[in-house]
């Protein structure tokens, strides 16, 4: 029986039964080779001859003891990472070029050895000397960090072994190269490989590791998507060029929860934390303005409330424009749909503009209401009163859907001093006083009391 044969590009990783000369994936020449799989031997079947050992086995209600973690002192840096570094654990840090990741390590490499973790850090794209100047910009220099400029995988795992660092930066994935590997640097075969190397160095050596990876355009942090499923943890560092803040995203986290977000201030001297992101999303609100409505959302654990901006204009193009920032567009499309067909307010032949204040991102259901009533207050002109917060889901019926922890979003509009808040009905009895909490179960009931019309 003939032996089936599979072939991969070693560039872009696409699979094909039989080896040809040029990809049909990304057009290279010379760039496809067998993969060669874990049999070996004629007539093996499946691992060769040689016998594994019994591996041990334990049960569920086998005790672990939870990890140690070394704090760094950034206190919004060790809260995405879920409470701080744990020993041999692998973190992949993306994000836009220029958004601020060199620094952001830079500083946390910093702190960590200024509490006595030996740091080793190695970029692959800048010289040691570029990495000193940036130090003494951010007022670094005092802290016991070892630099070294470096590609070559090999001398760099070498270097590891013999230093047995706390910590270890690799600044990027995308530059390391792996003389095993028949590509350049940066293909998909030399990052899934440098990354597999760093992991299990990590693992096998008990040092923690931190990838810094390039995105594309589409915000996806380039390379296969192996890599993110090799590491523990992946985080993304986020931002608008126009905005000085900075957010730092867990999406995955496998020793703290995910979606945790960690807010930050680019400065001249670096990055600041945000101690209270609300206040610094919201601004001054002393002024009621039309299309302007606080959402009450929930980042990770962390309660943050943000202004949402609407606009509604006539539109002189005979296509309306429909113009997001910060929420999905299709989300946008549904409520429009849902206003015009459950509640009769149509928005055709007007150009819809909504923007999420102060470069913040928000991906949660519970923001449908806050969105609908900055629509209809921009629509009809009418402000909402400033000291009110909006949070709820819209479903295609027009029903209203309670949000998840309620509470926690009340308490932190409390705390900001806002006294109203419109929510969904099935709320039970929550242990916030000084907010008045108006209730309604459906979008009609939701226009009649907030804007007088049914």
């Amino acid at each position: 029986m003939a032996k089936n044969r599979s072939y991969s590009c070693s560039s872009c990783g696409t699979s094909f039964n039989k080896w040809s000369g040029r990809c049909d994936g990304c057009g290279e020449w010379n760039t496809i080779s067998e993969d060669v799989g874990l049999s070996s031997g004629p007539g093996n079947k499946s691992l060769g001859s040689k016998r594994g050992t019994t591996t041990s086995l334990t049960d569920l209600r086998t005790k672990e003891t939870p990890p140690p973690r070394t704090q760094s002192n950034m206190s919004e840096f060790d809260r995405v990472l879920g409470g701080g570094l744990v020993p041999a654990s692998a973190i992949l840090v993306g994000g836009d070029p220029g958004i601020g990741k060199s620094t952001l390590l830079l500083q946390a490499a910093a702190q960590f050895a200024r509490g006595g973790l030996k740091t080793i850090y190695v970029s692959g794209e800048e010289s040691s000397a570029q990495v000193r100047m940036r130090a003494q910009r951010l007022e670094l220099t005092d802290a016991s960090v070892q630099l070294t400029a470096e590609t070559n995988l090999r001398d760099i795992l070498t270097t590891l072994e013999v230093e047995a660092p706390g910590l270890a930066i690799i600044d990027s994935i995308q530059t390391m190269w792996l003389d095993t590997v028949d590509s350049a640097p940066g293909s998909i075969s030399q990052v899934r490989a440098a990354a597999h190397e760093l992991t299990t160095f990590a693992k096998r050596k008990g040092i923690s590791v931190v990838l810094v990876g390039h995105v594309t355009k589409e915000g996806q942090i380039a390379g296969p998507r192996v890599v993110e499923h090799m590491v523990d943890t992946v985080l993304y560092f986020e931002g608008e060029r126009g905005h000085q803040f900075r957010i730092l995203r867990a999406v995955k986290n496998r020793f703290g929860p995910a979606d945790e977000i960690g807010v930050f201030e680019m400065t001249g001297s670096g990055l600041a934390e945000v101690a209270n992101p609300s206040a610094l999303f919201l601004g001054d609100r002393s002024t009621p303005t039309p299309g302007s409505v606080v959402f009450a959302g929930i980042e990770g654990t962390r309660p943050v409330l943000c202004e949402l901006q609407a606009l509604v204009a006539p539109s002189p193009h005979s296509q309306p424009r429909r113009t997001v920032v910060g929420w999905d567009g299709g989300r946008l499309a549904m409520i429009l749909a849902v206003l015009e067909a459950r509640c009769g307010i149509p928005f055709a032949g007007l150009d819809v503009y909504l923007n999420v204040a102060g470069g913040m991102k928000i991906t949660e259901p519970a923001a449908d209401l806050a969105v609908a009533a900055a629509l209809l207050s921009a629509r009809e002109d009418s402000a909402l009163p400033p000291d009110t917060v909006v949070f709820g889901e819209i479903s295609l019926s027009g029903a209203l859907r309670s949000a998840p922890q309620t509470e926690n979003r009340l308490k932190e509009a409390q705390k900001l001093g806002f006294t109203g808040a419109i929510a969904a009905k099935g709320n039970k009895e929550l242990g916030v006083s000084k907010i008045k909490l108006c209730q309604m179960s459906n979008l009609i009931e939701f226009v009649g009391e907030i804007f007088g019309a049914g």
